[in-house]
This record gives structure tokens, sequence and C-alpha cells, in this order.
């Protein structure tokens, strides 16, 4: 199956990056937002993107005036009804996303694939929303879209070996690197990376070392390429507990149990990047800063 029309859910960092991609990658894509605020600010993300890639020598100006002609935008669900394939990638609530698949499974046509971009919701809970159950398959990007290369297709108790291969084909579409996952929390990448960003927060908590000193000793002592709290501030700490809480609830396993100081940063509106402040301030004139 090759994908000629993508339907996509959510604009926000996960939405408009899967957005750019498929349109650069030649792909029809309609980008869907709640409001014609939150997709235009998805929109000019994506062009200010291009326009970098352009400045740097990555993309030369005709193939960014042709992915943005691939791309256009819609406040309206009812625009998905002549989609090959639809990812949603809106907030990590599983009220909303079931209330969206209900919607999509009346509104698009009946070969349509229905993807969730969730990092930890179970995929087979959000297919029994729908009357297409075999159809509805996780493909979970990662952030920023554009230069992540994996993408982990998640199964379903019910979905088809058929919506399998039209999502492995939609990756290699994209030039992604797929793995296959069952659906148990957290899937592959997030039940191995979250309980570590946890356990980060939890040492800051506890006085082990600063916020500097944990994400040091990761860097330059683990050779990972950004510590665990920059990370954090990056991926967002109102998804990370989400995705924490779905662990600790599965699994049922103390190791799985959310920081109480990620709880309290999330009460705070501290959620990182996004918000301008996590465990680091990003609004100062020199980017990313120690918050004292």
């Amino acid at each position: 199956m090759t994908v000629k029309k993508l339907y996509v859910v959510g604009s926000g960092a996960m939405g408009s990056g899967i957005a750019q991609t498929a349109a650069t990658h030649g792909i029809q894509v309609i980008m869907n937002d709640i409001n014609e605020e939150f997709v235009a600010k998805g929109y000019n993300k994506i062009k200010k993107s291009l326009e970098k890639a352009v400045t740097k020598g990555r993309m030369t100006e005709e193939a960014k005036e042709e992915a943005l002609a691939n791309l256009t935008t819609t406040v309206s669900l009812e625009d998905a009804k002549d989609a090959d394939f639809v990812i949603e990638a809106a907030s990590e609530n599983k009220e909303i996303k079931l209330g969206i698949f209900k919607q999509l499974d009346k509104i698009c046509k009946p070969e349509a694939i229905l993807a969730s971009n969730t990092s930890s919701l179970p995929i087979t809970e959000i297919a029994a929303a729908t009357e297409r159950p075999d159809q509805v398959i996780g493909t979970h990007f990662f952030n920023p879209v554009p230069a992540m290369k994996l993408l982990e297709i998640v199964m379903g108790l019910q979905t088809s070996e058929t919506t399998y291969q039209a999502a492995l084909a939609l990756g290699e579409q994209l030039e992604k690197v797929p793995v296959k996952a069952i659906d148990k929390g957290g899937f592959i990448v997030n039940r191995l990376i979250d309980p570590f960003i946890n356990e980060a927060v939890f040492m800051l908590e506890e006085g082990v070392g600063t916020a500097e000193d944990i994400d040091n000793g990761c860097k330059f002592g683990l050779n990972h390429p950004m510590g665990p709290l920059a990370l954090g501030d990056m991926i967002g700490w109102d998804v990370m507990l989400a995705v924490m809480d779905v662990l600790y609830y599965e699994y049922g396993d103390p190791k799985y149990r959310p920081a109480p100081l990620m709880r309290r940063m999330v009460r705070a509106g501290h959620l990182g990047v996004k918000t301008g402040k996590g465990f680091f301030d990003y609004d100062g004139p020199f980017g990313k800063e120690i918050v004292k």
C-alpha cells in the first residue's frame, strides 16, 4: 500500500513533525487541530523549519515549495473522509483519543487505516472504540520527527497483518527505521527510557546531584547525547507524567511510580521547552540555562 493522502490529527510538536516529514516525502497531507490558531501555529513551525533547512543547504528552495504545496490545514475532522491513512497525534489523554477515533471511524472511508501516535496508551482499547479494530495500529514517532529515524509500530490485539504491512510501508515511504512492538504499556522505547528519566528526577529531589551534574554524568559518563532532565524538558513533563502513570497502572510495579517532583512540576506548569521552563530555563537570551 502506498499512502497518497495522509490526515494528521494534531498540529503540536509531534503532529506538525509527522506532517512535515510526510509532505517532504511527496505525500499529500491534511493537518488538523481544534482551532485556527493552533493549526496556523503548526503550519508556521513547519514553514520555519523548511526555511532553515534551505538556509543550511539541506534542502533546495524548489523542494521547500513542493513540500508546502503538499500540505493543507483544517479544523474539521470531516476532511479526513478521503484519507488513505490517518495518524492521531493529539494530547496524551485517553478520553480525548477515544473520542477522536469514534468520530474518525464514522467519517473515514472503509479501507482507511487509523493510527495513533500515542507513546503509552493501549492500542487495543483505542481500537475497541471503532468498528474496524483490525485496521487500527500504533505508529509512534519520536521528537523531532524529521530528524529521528525510529518508528515504533504497535500491534493491538486485533490489528491485522494487512494493517501492519500498510504501516510498515508508510514507514518506508518516510525513510524511518521500524520496530514492531506488542501492545504492552510503554511499548519498547518508553518502557526503557522513561523510568530512567523518572529516576533522574528522584535523584534531583533527593539532592544526589544538581540538574546540571546529573545530566553531565549521563552525557560524559554514559556517552548520551542529552542528559535525562534536558530530555524530559524536551519531551514535556506532562507527557512524561502521563506515560509514567500508565506504566505504574499497567504493571503495578513500584519502579514505575512517578517521582513526586515531576507531578509538582506539571502542577506548576513547568513543562519544559514548550513552556520555557522545566528543570532548565529556555527563555533566556542564551537558550538553555539552569533554573536557579
